[in-house]
């Protein structure tokens, strides 16, 4: 079966835009001609692909539809680049999906070479590492950092290393939610902050070294990783954080280590497509590379945290 490119483009902006009316400006045509399009290319298939709601969304076979569409693109970008006589005039887009650590700390190093040689734009989808890799099922990004080790089919799985975790709080904190030392009790009245509702890191190191549930502690939710390490700094909250952002507060005598020797080591991966392609080979040797020199080896921590 061969697709109509346009009508896989504008499934793309529909679900992108997350707007049919968005959708026709981005592709400079009329809000009907998107329609009819998107419309046409379901009868072919028989099969709904978007949910016409607010904003608009992929049904799981429009997921895979834009899967196949976007590895398509980007075989096809390549092969323009090979033919051209000069230098490529435009952007490749790729989508990535990452962990908000990673964004703050070593991944921007990672990518930046490439980025500058490659001429390439990132679409970057920040989520929690054991959620990410949903987004590369469903076909949003190319690939993902993840705490899961589980390869998807259709893609490879290369391990990069482990960020070890740890609570940290301010003196201040300590003395006024902990003046006896850091105890189960303490933490029932005492706010943590979590990054989000998807944040599990937290409930881990509570259960596994204090007994305590999800639901025995007060919160904060930070959806910011500056200002999550900001509300530790001030003693609003105790929280987790890797070594890369914690360390530093502890050496300026901002933060303490709440249970020196108790942390949870997160070891991540990067899933990848499984496709014959220059750029995505040249990305994850660029991830693998930047990874080995700011991560810790698996071999330095015994006991791993993976996503339940």
């Amino acid at each position: 079966m061969m697709f109509d490119m346009r009508q896989l483009a504008a499934l793309a902006a529909v679900v992108e835009e997350q707007s049919f009316e968005r959708a026709a400006q981005r592709l400079f045509v009329t809000q009907s001609a998107v329609s009819q399009r998107i419309k046409q290319l379901e009868q072919r298939l028989g099969q709904v692909l978007v949910k016409r709601t607010v904003p608009v969304q992929a049904t799981e076979t429009g997921q895979k539809i834009l899967r196949y569409y976007r590895q398509l693109s980007l075989l096809e970008d390549e092969l323009l680049q090979d033919l051209s006589q000069q230098d490529a005039q435009g952007f490749t887009t790729l989508s990535i999906g990452l962990n908000a650590d990673s964004l703050e700390t070593w991944f921007p190093d990672a990518v930046a070479q490439l980025v500058h040689e490659q001429r390439l734009l990132l679409d970057l989808k920040v989520d929690d590492q054991d959620v990410t890799q949903q987004l590369l099922k469903d076909g949003e990004v190319v690939g993902c950092i993840t705490a899961s080790g589980k390869a998807i089919p259709g893609c490879q799985c290369v391990p990069l290393g482990v960020v070890p975790y740890r609570s940290l709080a301010s003196p201040e904190y300590l003395q006024r939610y902990f003046p006896e030392g850091v105890v189960a009790e303490g933490f029932r009245r005492a706010p943590v902050a979590e990054f989000s509702h998807k944040d599990q890191l937290q409930n881990r190191y509570l259960q596994q070294y204090f007994g305590l549930g999800p639901h025995e502690y007060p919160r904060h939710r930070i959806p910011s990783s500056q200002m999550f390490c900001g509300i530790i700094e001030r003693g609003l909250a105790c929280g987790m954080l890797p070594d890369q952002q914690g360390q530093p507060l502890i050496e300026q005598g901002l933060a303490v280590d709440m249970t020196p020797g108790r942390y949870l080591a997160v070891p991540l991966y990067w899933h990848v497509w499984n496709l014959g392609s220059r750029l995505i080979r040249a990305l994850t040797d660029a991830v693998v590379f930047e990874a080995e020199k700011q991560l810790d080896s698996f071999d330095q921590h015994a006991q791993l945290t993976h996503p339940d």
